[in-house]
């Protein structure tokens, strides 16, 4: 059986990956791709920031944002594949709050979802939005190492 690569509008062959062309659809749209690097960028923009932010792949192409919080609870950030901003509040497998959908979430570029990511206040059970950033902290290290360097195709220094 011979593979055959899909077509479709907007996707650009010779930029995709061996990997990336078997997964796009007959569609010919891809998602997956896509949301998964925004997630890193979101991700790694959050850690230089001083956010203890990791990249989430909670299923199969469901991506998000996992914040580690200083009393052991983590913020899930949009794994739920729906188009607003919103997060559930973990702890030990249990859900302990929530950061409902932020208004007008669905058309944020990626730096107001680091921006209201660092802006939430997880005090309380329903988490809120403060109204100014708080001051970044130490930069963070960026994961993935040496692994990350060759998937990405050694861009990096």
């Amino acid at each position: 059986m011979r593979h055959r690569t899909q077509q479709g509008p907007g996707i650009d062959q010779r930029r995709l990956g061996p990997g990336d062309r078997a997964r796009v659809p007959a569609s010919g749209t891809y998602f997956g791709a896509m949301e998964e690097n925004r997630a890193r960028r979101v991700a790694d923009a959050l850690r230089d920031r001083g956010i203890n932010a990791h990249f989430a792949e909670v299923g199969t192409f469901q991506f998000g944002v996992r914040v580690t919080l200083s009393d052991g609870r983590v913020a899930e950030w949009d794994t739920d594949g729906t188009a607003g901003l919103e997060a559930q509040v973990m702890q030990d497998g249990d859900l302990v709050g929530y950061v409902p959908e932020i208004e007008g979430s669905e058309v944020f570029t990626e730096q107001q979802v680091v921006d209201a990511i660092a802006r939430t206040d997880y005090d309380q059970p329903i988490a809120r939005q403060r109204t100014t950033t708080p001051p970044p902290a130490e930069p963070l290290p960026r994961e993935g190492g040496l692994f990350r360097r060759f998937r990405d195709g050694l861009r990096y220094r």
